[in-house]
């Protein structure tokens, strides 16, 4: 008789949080106030450490790609500070330890998959030789070896969201940012990847994942904490830790306490 599944997803201590000193990321009172006067973020506070793997949940037009796009260094803060590995948002892009994985997949319609992947290492002047085994390598861990030199319109949009993780982690990024990848595909091909991509962030442990959805369930499962938003003006409301080990798997989803984490941050959205 195997062991009951509750046993074998066990709660573990949750993760500590980290001090300013070694956060990743760090947000102090960080706002944001775009020329028209909206006020999209107020007052966000954050500390993000190594290895971590925090969703950002709320109501659209609350800050989360703000809040994205201000630590990827693509707008600036108005008010309060903001690090990143220990500088500024700018200056941590400049070190190509951070990737970006936008909704949208934007692939060079022309170019092969493995041109599509290696592109930031074309950009960085890398050998043609290292780029194709690198280019390969991560092909591979998104099981895509094999497709190599295929066009982006012979695939599907799962395949091409695989394809633009794969070039996010061609530079072995420190910090990943992933803004509501997930949101335009079909119920199981967004498990399927969600269970590749914990696969994926579990074997780099070092590799800290912030990821936007909108999607409680997708929260809870792929979280070590969930960072929930209220209405603009943005402002983080809550934390919530999800101490359940990883790896999780399709059994983790049915579990009754998966699903009491899921009430949890539904029940702070709504507060």
């Amino acid at each position: 008789m195997g062991i009951p599944l509750r046993n074998v997803y066990e709660q573990s201590p949750a993760q500590a949080r980290p001090e300013a000193a070694e956060a990743l990321v760090c947000l102090q009172d960080v706002g944001k106030i775009y020329p028209n006067g909206t006020v999209a973020v107020q007052n966000a506070n954050l500390l993000a450490g190594e290895g971590e793997f925090l969703c950002f949940v709320g109501p659209s037009g609350c800050g989360k790609s703000t809040i994205f796009n201000m630590i990827a260094g693509l707008t600036g803060h108005t008010s309060g500070s903001l690090s990143v590995m220990g500088t500024t948002p700018k200056e941590a892009r400049k070190r190509s330890e951070m990737a970006f994985v936008f909704q949208e997949h934007t692939l060079l319609p022309w170019a092969s998959l493995i041109d599509n992947v290696t592109m930031p290492l074309t950009l960085a002047g890398v050998p043609k030789k290292e780029r194709k085994a690198e280019g390969e390598r991560v092909l591979e861990l998104v099981g895509l070896k094999d497709y190599a030199k295929v066009l982006p319109r012979q695939l599907s949009g799962g395949m091409k969201m695989r394809v633009s993780i794969a070039r996010a982690l061609i530079s072995n990024p420190k910090l990943l940012l992933m803004d509501e990848p997930f949101g335009a595909l079909d119920e199981i091909t967004r498990q399927t990847l969600q269970d590749e991509l914990l696969n994926i962030w579990h074997q780099n442990k070092k590799m800290t994942v912030l990821f936007i959805t909108h999607n409680v369930f997708e929260a809870a499962f792929l979280s070590t904490r969930v960072v929930v938003m209220t209405p603009r003006p943005g402002k983080i409301s809550d934390i919530v830790d999800v101490p359940f080990p990883f790896p999780r798997n399709e059994d983790f989803r049915t579990l009754p306490e998966f699903g009491e984490y899921v009430r949890q941050i539904s029940s702070s959205l709504k507060h």
